[in-house]
């Protein structure tokens, strides 16, 4: 999966590594960990977070290695610093906008220093996307940002050495396909965008 590839790429890009062998990792907004399946292996130390208490108990089921907690509330239920990583991933569409940067912030809150966090989000200049959001149920309340409004929100929230990319530009998920995404990936092409940052 893209996602999957592109948060294990950012761990080696922002050099995490580095820092201790031993990663915690944290993902806002996990839903039912659909994603975490791709993951396994790629961290020490996986966890998840969702409103919803349904979502939570089907994701702890099916993935049992890794940490799920329901938050209801605008705090994450962690003390500062504790993560190597925060990320969200098509999540904040669904944050009301006045809620945005208090979202983000309190990803920098949990993070440490010199640790990362990466937003994924649907591109909103690429109309077949916003055509898929348009005729989602589950996205009736999205309200789509673009990568520049995200990088805003991480520098506004604390977040230094913010890069953009956008991805899922090609079907093809071969080598070749996955290096002509890359050389497009400034361009806001793909159907998807990844704003990662460190704290």
């Amino acid at each position: 999966m893209a996602k999957a590839e592109l948060l294990r790429r950012v761990v080696v890009e922002r050099g995490l590594r580095h820092a201790g062998p031993d990663l915690r990792v944290l993902d806002v907004g996990c839903g039912v960990g659909v994603l975490h399946p791709y993951l396994k292996g790629a961290f020490e130390c996986l966890e998840g977070c969702d409103i919803s208490q349904e979502s939570i108990l089907r994701a702890s089921q099916e993935n049992p290695s890794v940490t799920y907690t329901v938050c209801t509330t605008p705090n994450l239920p962690y003390d500062n610093g504790v993560f190597d990583l925060a990320f969200a991933s098509c999540v904040v569409h669904h944050v009301p906008p006045a809620s945005w940067l208090g979202f983000v912030r309190e990803m920098r809150r949990v993070v440490r220093p010199g640790g990362a966090a990466c937003i994924i989000e649907h591109n909103p200049y690429n109309p077949l996307t916003r055509l898929a959001v348009f005729r989602c149920p589950f996205d009736h309340d999205a309200v789509l940002l673009s990568a520049a409004k995200t990088a805003s929100l991480l520098q506004e929230a604390g977040f230094s050495n913010i890069r953009s990319e956008h991805f899922l530009l090609l079907p093809s998920g071969g080598p070749l396909a996955r290096k002509v995404e890359r050389a497009l990936a400034p361009l806001p092409l793909g159907a998807q965008y990844a704003c990662s940052a460190h704290a």
